[in-house]
């Protein structure tokens, strides 16, 4: 069963995740490839990676989704394995598939595996035949409006309507009343189509006041499964992950060893192999239900790597290679308290609309337990076609309460300009009462909107404007020197928060 060792891994991906496989691999002595977009000519994952290739025009389709580019130049440069990293191919059991096919490794679970949990309707009957408490709804696709109105009135409103092949907060939607659910069926089929090319719907009931937690698992191919503890990803917005902090806040050491048997069961049901997260939801009274299941790695794994010291690529690559984990369930503990929030290019005071354009400076902070996974740099042009995210900050104290003033500290030496991104936005959510005090679940961003886009302090709202101003000034005395022939003396002010307390001062 074991597979010769891996020297060439082609990275099928891009921005943030594809610089943090091609680290890894750099560490293992592994080379890297890299495939670009015509948009990711200058993209920081092509610069780190050895050997890099064009694989065609800016839109998706046309590049990181075609398989016959990728296939093609994972043969043209040598590549044994392929990292899919997460979104794009990473959970197509065609690409995986593919890959066996063509005699290169897929870095991932089996298309089978991939096939039985992506469906969701067959995930949810194949947890159910397994112990794993799953949410009560339908195990089989709805035909018909006077079906689901069935449906629902045996488990009750509210229900989620959600579609098998969904994910990522696409082909939901939320039924309160009865006179909804023609037209969300409608919307949840629709964006089903478009989304998935998979129009089957199924219906769940809606747990109110839920909390959205999800549990790493790496499986090798002799049997071996283990979980690496909990992530709370509750802080989100239209079902989009904002936050995750690793232990969750609301665990208890008896439900968290009790959830994670249950994962382990969840992952030996479809013979997992290789890295994935179960995800559940759990109400306020503590009862959790299995949820779905990611095939792939994770954009919050790097909290659980902080927190447990295990790198997740790097056991995801050994899978691959054949060998068995180096590690049991028992030797596997938690330590101290990780938090990570998403940097996006998008302006929260204009409902989050993403915000293209090229970046005119980018200082990341730095510092004790401070990790920043990003790719941007100054000079850089975002694309217009791909996800907003720039970067993740990770941070780690000993315990939540240092660990959420880390974060503090981090957001705040944080500086990106040129384009709006919601660094302060989430700064904000570090000081919501709910957040600190760990009360919070899906609904925190709804139930403190008016605080989140509330007036920021006036120090931290101002910032941007007293740096301005200051360049401002620099510019004005340095023109005026040129037009009187001479050097100007004093170098640009530097001591920019001066300028800010005499702004302040004014206001």
């Amino acid at each position: 069963m074991k597979q010769k060792p891996i020297k060439k891994v082609l990275v099928a991906n891009r921005g943030e995740i594809a610089v943090r496989i091609i680290r890894s691999c750099s560490e293992m002595g592994i080379e890297t490839v890299a495939v670009f977009s015509d948009a990711d000519r200058s993209a920081m994952h092509v610069r780190f990676a050895d050997e890099a290739y064009n694989i065609g025009l800016p839109p998706s389709s046309e590049s990181y989704l075609n398989m016959d580019k990728i296939i093609a130049v994972a043969k043209r440069s040598g590549a044994d394995a392929i990292h899919p990293g997460y979104g794009f191919l990473s959970e197509n059991a065609s690409f995986s598939r593919r890959c066996r096919e063509e005699g290169i490794q897929f870095i991932g679970p089996s298309p089978e595996s991939i096939e039985m949990m992506g469906d969701k309707i067959s995930a949810r009957i194949r947890m159910i035949k397994a112990g794993v408490p799953v949410v009560p709804g339908t195990t089989e696709k709805l035909t018909s409006e006077a079906e689901a109105i069935k449906v629902i009135k045996e488990i009750g409103l509210p229900v989620m309507i959600k579609a098998s092949a969904g994910g990522g907060g696409k082909g939901m939607r939320l039924v309160h009343k009865e006179s909804e659910i023609a037209s969300s069926i409608r919307a949840a089929r629709s964006e089903a189509r478009m989304g998935f090319g998979d129009d089957r719907l199924y219906i769940e009931k809606y747990i109110n006041s839920p909390h959205h937690i999800e549990f790493q698992i790496l499986a090798d191919n002799y049997g071996n499964t283990v979980h690496l503890f909990e992530r709370e990803c509750s802080v989100q917005r239209r079902h989009q992950k904002v936050v995750e902090e690793t232990p969750s806040p609301l665990m208890t050491p008896e439900i968290r060893e009790i959830m994670g048997q249950h994962a382990v069961a969840a992952a030996k049901a479809c013979n997992y192999q290789g890295a994935g997260t179960i995800e559940f939801i759990m109400d306020e009274n503590l009862n959790y239900y299995f949820l779905e299941m990611n095939t792939r790695l994770q954009v919050e794994h790097p909290i659980t790597e902080r927190v447990v010291g295990v790198d997740l690529v790097k056991e995801q690559i050994r899978i691959a290679e054949g060998m068995k984990l180096p590690f049991k369930q028992e030797d596997l503990k938690q330590l101290g308290h990780a938090i990570e929030c998403r940097i996006c290019a998008e302006d929260p005071d204009n409902n989050f609309m993403p915000n293209s354009g090229t970046i005119t400076h980018v200082t990341e902070p730095e510092g004790l337990g401070i990790r920043c996974d990003g790719y941007v740099y100054s000079g850089y042009t975002i694309p217009l076609y791909y996800d907003s995210m720039l970067s993740k900050l990770v941070v780690w104290g000993r315990t939540r309460e240092e660990a959420i003033q880390r974060m503090r500290r981090g957001l705040s030496e944080y500086k990106i300009t040129g384009v709006k991104t919601t660094i302060r936005f989430l700064e904000r959510i570090m000081e919501t009462p709910d957040f600190v005090n760990g009360k919070y679940n899906t609904h925190f961003i709804e139930k403190n909107s008016e605080f989140l886009h509330g007036e920021n302090n006036c120090e931290k709202h101002c910032e941007d404007i007293a740096m301005i101003a200051t360049f401002a000034a620099y510019l004005s005395r340095f023109e005026t020197s040129k037009k009187m022939n001479t050097i100007p003396i004093e170098k640009p002010e530097s001591n920019w928060k001066r300028q800010l307390r005499k702004f302040t001062a004014r206001i």
